[in-house]
This record gives structure tokens, sequence and C-alpha cells, in this order.
């Protein structure tokens, strides 16, 4: 069941229909009275729709009004979002972030990608050992701890009607912030690489 909005002409019909019957009281739209019941009427609608607003703003996925809110709880915005980072992204980062559980598993970072709006794949190296086929990449120790991320280069987050706002630009790409939030995720002692492709 959707949240009912209440327009102006509703809250002063409803503001009249509380005032006393008789000669002084009114009913016409025309009156001193009912216009300064209307500019109360006016208030009480913009509250409406900002309590309207609240139920969309309460979920990360969609939230417009409360994003510094949910930003500022989870210690964004950060450098990996950029200099002017768009509504889909800010709200990418904190769904992200939320939804994080940790881990260290490529299942983890699959996800973690997926979340930001990224598809990628990743390869776990080895190092070298005799018994393993010709052809394989000769690696040294470090290639125990190393792995790679694939992912195109030019990820393009198109404009979303109903998702992103007025005055946005109509797309972006890049996968910086990808590759911080990514970065930033990695465990410590590995050697993370980002191969992009086109």
């Amino acid at each position: 069941m959707a949240a009912p909005i209440y327009t102006q002409a509703d809250y002063t019909a409803a503001l009249q229909s509380l005032l006393p019957r008789g000669l002084v009281w009114p009913r016409d739209d025309a009156t001193v009275q009912a216009q300064a019941l209307s500019g109360f009427a006016q208030s009480f609608a913009r509250s409406n729709g900002a309590a309207s607003n609240l139920l969309v703003d309460a979920f990360p996925a969609t939230v417009v009004q409360l994003l510094p809110e949910w930003e500022s709880s989870l210690g964004l915005p950060d450098p990996c979002a950029g200099a002017q980072p768009t509504l889909q992204a800010r709200r990418a980062q904190v769904v992200a972030r939320l939804s994080s559980i940790g881990g260290q598993s490529v299942a983890y970072y699959t996800a973690l990608a997926a979340a930001l709006g990224y598809s990628i794949t990743v390869q776990q190296f080895h190092p070298f050992r005799f018994g393993r086929t010709f052809g394989t990449p000769l690696g040294a120790e470090d290639w125990a701890d190393a792995w790679q991320v694939t992912v195109a280069q030019y990820t393009i987050n198109r404009f979303q009607l109903g998702t992103d706002t007025f005055g946005e630009a109509f797309a972006s790409w890049g996968s910086t912030v990808l590759q911080c939030e990514l970065q930033a995720a990695q465990p410590a002692h590995t050697i993370l690489n980002f191969n992009y492709t086109n």
C-alpha cells in the first residue's frame, strides 16, 4: 500500500472543516481567512511530501535527500569516487559498503565489484613448480600472493530515469572507483594487478 499524498488543497479543505460554523467562519475560497489557511496548508503539504520521501530515503539503493547522512556514517565520500561523482555512483558505493561482509575469496571480490556496477573476472597465480604443464607462465615466490582483476577499460554507466537526478551527465565511464575500492579491500600481503580490456 502506497503512502497517501495530500495536496495543499486537501489540507486547506481539512483546515476549513475544523472551523466552527457560523457567518464569521466563511468557507469561500476568496476570503482572507481561506487564503490564510491555504498558506498554512502549503507548509503541511510540503511536510507530507518530505515524509513520503523519507520512505524512499530510508533505503540506500533509492536514497536522494539523506545520501549525505548515509555517506557520513560509512566514511564516504572518499577519494575513490573522484571529484564529482554521480548520484548513481555515490549510491552504489553506499550499497557496496553496507552489503560488504568482508572476505578474501574470488566470489567476494566479484560480488563487491557487481555492487559497484562492474563485471569482473579474477585470476589467481601460483609460483612455478616442477611438474606443471609446459607453457605455464613462470613466476617467482611473489606469484603466490598475486591476483589479477580483468575489467572492461571503459565501463559505461548510463543515465537512468527515476534513479539519477536532473543535471547529471547522460553517461560516465571509467573504472577508477572499482580500482580504488578493490585496492582498499585487498588483503595487505597480496599484489593486485588490473587488466583492462576493450
